[in-house]
């Protein structure tokens, strides 16, 4: 069960990220570096949403301190702390989701219901990097295919080259996970769009249902002998 997680984990970014990007006036929430872009864009062209987009990476981080503070003094065994972790992001994500459906379409990109429903989301977000780098460091990456791709070029690279039987294994068997994350993730971003498309601000509604069903693989994980 522990196996699929980062997959489910790496779809849900790219939905995230992707729906927050067009619904949220080109927030990221889970890539919240890639705001430092827009944010520049948005004070070169003089056009709004900025207050978002400062407060993207901020919030990210003290989420990622908090969290870890909290979980270590809280939740000192392994499992008990990723179903922790996973908890709070599904709470985050039902609370963005309920703020969204609610409050939006948003039609002021610096107004509060925006602004409150992006944090939520980086929050989430930020929830989920950190069951990554903490729990599941062995597997790709779940929001940021930029690392994970060049990974993937170099070990195509170097078993186009020749590489020792013995050696290639390994490389393969990484090489397989990292295209099934990016290609989770991709699927993620494609679902969003589409879902944005057909049913606007309710496409929302799905994160927390992906993150419910993540809580469930990590207790099922527990249990399995």
């Amino acid at each position: 069960m522990r196996r699929a997680l980062p997959f489910l984990l790496s779809f849900t970014g790219g939905y995230v990220d992707t729906a927050g990007f067009l619904a949220l006036g080109g927030l990221f929430t889970a890539h919240v570096t890639g705001n430092f872009v827009t944010l520049g864009a948005a004070l070169t062209f003089g056009t709004s949403g900025i207050i978002a987009k400062l407060l993207a990476l901020p919030v990210f981080c003290l989420t990622i301190f908090l969290l870890r503070y909290v979980t270590r003094l809280t939740a000192t065994v392994e499992d008990r702390s990723l179903r922790l972790m996973l908890i709070l992001k599904l709470l985050f994500l039902i609370a963005a989701a309920v703020m969204a459906i609610r409050l939006g379409p948003f039609a002021n990109p610096d107004g509060l219901p925006l602004v409150t429903t992006g944090m939520l989301l980086v929050v989430a977000m930020a929830i989920q990097n950190a069951v990554h780098r903490i729990h599941l460091a062995s597997a790709p990456p779940t929001t940021l295919m930029t690392g994970t791709t060049t990974q993937m070029m170099i070990d195509l690279a170097d078993l186009a080259q020749g590489t020792p039987i013995d050696a290639a294994a390994p490389v393969k068997t990484r090489l397989s996970k990292m295209a099934l994350a990016v290609a989770s993730f991709a699927l993620g971003c494609g679902l969003a769009a589409l879902a944005y498309v057909l049913v606007g601000i309710w496409c929302f509604a799905l994160p927390p249902l992906l993150a419910l069903v993540s809580v469930t693989l990590a207790f099922q994980s527990q249990q399995t002998p």
